[in-house]
């Protein structure tokens, strides 16, 4: 028997004050049965008094009252992992792995908080350092479970369309050819030779971006804006949070959506909830 199971990514931009300023109200309606959430900021212990009757784990940054990743769950998982390359790579509270058996199928999930980085600073040196990591991380897990979903605030406008303002923006962290060729393998086809937009060569993982896949050739739809000025107002912003499907469980989505909210004032993350429902058993 199949099942719709409804999954989100939301950079919640601290846990306790997303909840404060109405995330619970929103979860009230929005029938989701896992959450990676991203740029949590909290303790286990607070996370749980945030989220109460959900089955969380979590993986902490190093750094009180920084980063942060966690998976909420109706049901709890069946295994979690939070180790990503090598020691000594800057991971902590930047990715936890949860598997799930749902329906008499193994499903995995991933939330990721790539770093925003700085362009020529030892602060892109640790985003280089992530996204090499995810590089040798992402073939093995599409091996090790075929239906698995990397979710996230991945801090990486991919294309021209996910970015209103691109060309202002072509030389800053986020929009940087280098950064932009990481994706361009990830999403390339499996096992086939890919140029990246920065002139480099490297092999196609054969991932699936799902918001574009459903969306098709239009700007957007933008996932973060700026809290300065009047960004969100004018959409003036990036589509950074990402649904990363492996082939087979990009096959199962029957929808996707960036849940933007109404107003700048009923916002409560500067990120927007990015859900999808994928299709499993049967």
């Amino acid at each position: 028997m199949s099942r719709r199971v409804r999954i989100a990514s939301i950079n919640v931009n601290g846990i306790r004050a997303a909840t404060r300023k109405g995330m619970l109200e929103w979860l009230a309606d929005a029938e989701v049965d896992v959450m990676a959430l991203q740029e949590v900021r909290a303790s286990a212990d607070e996370l749980a008094l945030a989220l109460p009757g959900w089955e969380l784990v979590n993986d902490e940054a190093l750094a009180k009252g920084r980063a942060g990743v966690a998976i909420a769950s109706r049901t709890a998982p069946t295994a979690t992992r939070t180790v990503l390359g090598q020691e000594g790579l800057d991971s902590a509270g930047r990715w936890i792995e949860a598997d799930f058996e749902i329906e008499g199928e193994r499903l995995t999930v991933v939330s990721a908080y790539v770093h925003t980085g700085e362009a020529d600073t030892p602060r892109q040196d640790a985003k280089w350092a992530f996204l090499d990591a995810m590089e040798v991380r992402m073939p093995r897990l599409r091996a090790e479970s075929p239906l698995a979903l990397i979710m996230g605030d991945l801090n990486v406008g991919h294309r021209e369309l996910d970015i209103r303002n691109w060309k202002g923006n072509v030389k800053k962290a986020g929009f940087l050819p280098r950064e932009r060729a990481y994706f361009d393998r990830f999403l390339g086809t499996d096992g086939e030779a890919v140029t990246g937009v920065d002139g480099s060569t490297g092999t196609g993982l054969g991932w699936v971006d799902v918001g574009r896949r459903f969306h098709g050739e239009v700007d957007g739809p933008y996932t973060w804006w700026s809290m300065r000025g009047r960004a969100f107002d004018n959409d003036t912003g990036w589509r950074i949070d990402y649904h990363l499907a492996t082939p087979a469980l990009a096959d199962r989505v029957t929808d996707y959506r960036v849940l933007r909210a109404p107003s700048w004032d009923t916002r409560w993350s500067d990120h927007s909830p990015v859900v999808a429902d994928y299709t499993l058993g049967g």
